[in-house]
């Protein structure tokens, strides 16, 4: 089933990231799977944990209201095309992974023309090929149906609890004021995670 959001609202959501992109429509998609199953952002309370920091991440904050600012947006870069959503209202939680052949036969090709131009050796024509499978995919991307893009598995976890404010402690070393579950303990001393870097020999 082709994607439900409205042209306008799939625009919007381009702007925002400021280009369009296969990987931004997964994002898209992910996003109206949580709706889907999870109900609408004024319905629910979202939170989101996204297992990759690629444009998908955008679409989801665009469009679920799960926020880096709000601390509903929790980015843990495992490099995965997945997507975890909670709803503390209903207690419920599930996680969407794209599907390996989600990509379709295009993906190897794709893949090789992407390594090209990464290496500067693209040609015209290796250019134009490379924007003609991009847009092949993002439309492949918003023409399948959910479940044959993802697969959904359903969770029994408990969504991530919202974020403290807790006290700002000055380092020792740049006297800077850092939150306080932010800091390290080093020969005694409270330090930022920077200057912790500095003088740990295991980093």
């Amino acid at each position: 089933m082709r994607c439900t959001f409205p042209q306008k609202t799939l625009q919007e959501v381009i702007t925002f990231h400021g280009h369009s992109c296969p990987g931004l429509t997964i994002g898209i998609r992910a996003a109206e799977l949580a709706q889907r199953e999870l109900g609408q952002p004024e319905e629910t309370d979202l939170v989101a944990v996204c297992e990759t920091d690629m444009c998908g991440v955008d679409a989801i904050q665009y469009l679920t209201d799960c926020t880096l600012g709000t601390g509903k947006l929790i980015l843990h870069d495992y490099g995965k095309m997945a997507f975890c959503f909670y709803d503390r209202k209903s207690d419920r939680s599930l996680r969407v992974l794209l599907r390996d052949d989600a990509r379709g036969e295009s993906e190897v090709e794709l893949n090789a023309l992407m390594q090209k131009i990464g290496q500067g050796k693209a040609s015209t024509d290796d250019l134009a090929r490379h924007s003609e499978l991009r847009q092949s995919l993002i439309d492949r991307f918003l023409e399948l149906d959910l479940e044959k893009m993802f697969i959904l598995q359903w969770s029994n976890a408990k969504a991530p609890r919202p974020p403290r404010v807790l006290a700002s402690l000055a380092c020792a070393a740049c006297g800077e004021k850092t939150m306080e579950s932010r800091t390290r303990r080093f020969d005694g001393k409270t330090l930022c995670i920077p200057c912790f870097n500095a003088v740990e020999q295991k980093t």
